[in-house]
C-alpha cells in the first residue's frame, strides 16, 4: 500500500503543496500523475487532492488566478499553466482514493514522506497491463458513465487490456451513455481515434454496445458486405483505413466517416454490388453526426470535404492546370491529408493496390512542384491585382462586374500561372471589359 519513491515535482507544483499544508490541511499529488510518473511518461498535467473544502482552496489561493469550472474543483493558474486541486471525496485520503474510476488512477503521493500511497492495487495492475475499475464497477460506471469510454481510451492509449469483469460491466451499462453530454462523448472519442490503436477502440465500443448510441451510423456498417473490389466488411475496411492515416484529428475523423454512406446507397445491379454516389451520402451523414457531437464549424467543414473528395481519381494524364484545380478545389491546407486518406482507402481495399498507391505518390510530388510556384493562385485572393485596382483603372464601379472580372482572371491563372503579373492582369481586365461593351 506504501512505496518508498522520490518523484521530483516542479516547483509550481511544490508551491502548491507547501500552501496547503501552510494552511493546516492535507494535501498529495494524485492520479494521473503518479500513473505516468510509474511508466516512466511525460507528465503534462498536474492534479491534486486535500482535505479542504472548495472554499478553503480559493481562500488559500486568493492571491492567485483561478477559476472552478469542474464540480468542486478549483483550478489554480500558475505562470499559465492550470493545476487542479479537488477536495477529498470522502472524510479521508484513501477513502477518496476508491471513488477514482480506475486502480491505475487510485494512486497518490505524500512529497513530504515521499511515498506513493497505492490501496487498491494500481503498481500490480500497471505492471500487469490491465485496465480494472476500482473496487467495485458498476458504482464507479454510475457516477460518472464517461468512464465506459474512458476505459477504452485508456486501453488503446496504454495498449493495455481491460480486466474481463470491468468489460462485462461496460456492456451491461453501455446505454447508461446516453446520460453524458456530447461534449464530453466528444473529446473522449477524438482521444480514442488519436491514439495508437483508434481501430481497435472503436472495435471495442462496438462490442460492449456503446457505439450503436454514439454513433449508430458506423455501427450499422457491421457486417456489410462489398463487391469484388474490396476483401472486407464496410466496417473493417473503414477499422483498416482508420489505423493507417497519421494520429491529426481531422484525418483520423474523415477516414472514421469516409464510407460511413455504403450501407445506405447499396444496391445490386445485374448480379454486381454497388455504391454509387456513397461519398457524397457519407459527407452529409458526417455534418450530421459531427454537428450532433458539437463540434466546431471548421473541424466540420474539414472533416465533410475530406470525405466528399475521398474517392480521388489521379491519373498521369491530368494536366498542370488540373493539378491547380483540384489543390484549388481543397485547399493547401488539406491537400496532402486528401492524398494520406485516399491511400489509406486503397490500402484497406486489402486487393493489390500498389500501382494506384503509386499513383498517388507521382501525384504528392506534383502538387509540391505546384505550391512551390511563386505565382500559383489558388483562390481569387491569391491574385496580383484585387478589386480597388480594377474599380480604379478600368472606372468601374462596385459591384458583380467586378468580381466577374476577378473570377475570369483567377481561371486564366489557374491555367497559366505565369500571368499573375499586375500589369499583366491589367492588360486582361481592359481586354475582358472591351469583350463585354463591344457584345
Amino acid at each position: 500500500m506504501f512505496i518508498k519513491a522520490e518523484l521530483k515535482l516542479p516547483k509550481e507544483a511544490k508551491f502548491i503543496l507547501d500552501r496547503l499544508k501552510k494552511e493546516g490541511y492535507e494535501a498529495y499529488v494524485v492520479g494521473g500523475v503518479v500513473r505516468d510518473w510509474l511508466l516512466k511518461k511525460q507528465i503534462t498535467d498536474w492534479d491534486f487532492t486535500t482535505s479542504a473544502s472548495t472554499s478553503e482552496i480559493k481562500k488559500a489561493f486568493r492571491d492567485k488566478t483561478f477559476f472552478s469550472l469542474k464540480h468542486d474543483t478549483v483550478t489554480v493558474v500558475i505562470k499559465g499553466k492550470n493545476y487542479e486541486i479537488t477536495p477529498f471525496k470522502g472524510k479521508s485520503l484513501i477513502e477518496d482514493l476508491k471513488y477514482r474510476d480506475f486502480t491505475i488512477n487510485a494512486m497518490a503521493y505524500d512529497a513530504k514522506k515521499k511515498l506513493i500511497i497505492d490501496p487498491y492495487s494500481g503498481i500490480k495492475d500497471l505492471k500487469k497491463k490491465v485496465i480494472k475499475a476500482t473496487l467495485d464497477p458498476k458504482a464507479r460506471f454510475g457516477e460518472d458513465p464517461l468512464r465506459l469510454m474512458r476505459a477504452i481510451r485508456f486501453s488503446v492509449e496504454l495498449g493495455f487490456r481491460i480486466d474481463k469483469k470491468t468489460l462485462a460491466v461496460i456492456k451491461d451499462m453501455a446505454e447508461l451513455i446516453q446520460q453524458v453530454s456530447w461534449e464530453r462523448i466528444r473529446d473522449e472519442l477524438l482521444k480514442i481515434l488519436v491514439s495508437p490503436s483508434p481501430a481497435r477502440g472503436i472495435e471495442i465500443m462496438h462490442k460492449v454496445g456503446l457505439l450503436k448510441y454514439i454513433i449508430p451510423e458506423l455501427s450499422r456498417c457491421y457486417g456489410v458486405r462489398q463487391n469484388r473490389f474490396h476483401r472486407y466488411t464496410v466496417f473493417k475496411h473503414i477499422m483498416v483505413t482508420l489505423q493507417n492515416v497519421e494520429p491529426d484529428p481531422v484525418l483520423r475523423l474523415s477516414a472514421l466517416f469516409h464510407d460511413i454512406g455504403k450501407p445506405v446507397t447499396k444496391k445490386k445491379r445485374y448480379g454486381r454490388v454497388t455504391f454509387y454516389g456513397h461519398e457524397k451520402k457519407s459527407a452529409c451523414m458526417t455534418h450530421k453526426i459531427m454537428k450532433r457531437l458539437k463540434f466546431s464549424n471548421e473541424m466540420i467543414s474539414q472533416v465533410v470535404l475530406l470525405v466528399k473528395e475521398h474517392m480521388l481519381n489521379y491519373s498521369p494524364e491530368w494536366s498542370d492546370s488540373a493539378v491547380r484545380r483540384l489543390i484549388s478545389r481543397v485547399g493547401k491546407e488539406l491537400i496532402m491529408s486528401l492524398i494520406m486518406l485516399r491511400k489509406a482507402d486503397l490500402i484497406a481495399h486489402g486487393t493489390d493496390k500498389s500501382k494506384e498507391i503509386a499513383l498517388l505518390e507521382e501525384l504528392r510530388e506534383r502538387v509540391e512542384t505546384e505550391l512551390k510556384k511563386d505565382n500559383i493562385a489558388l483562390t481569387v485572393k491569391d491574385l496580383k491585382i484585387d478589386g480597388h485596382v480594377i474599380m480604379k483603372e478600368l472606372g468601374i464601379p462596385q459591384g458583380p462586374e467586378v468580381g466577374r472580372i476577378l473570377r475570369i482572371l483567377w481561371e486564366k491563372v489557374l491555367d497559366n500561372p505565369d500571368l499573375n503579373k499586375p500589369e499583366t492582369l491589367l492588360s486582361l481586365a481592359k481586354e475582358i471589359k472591351q469583350q463585354k461593351e463591344s457584345n
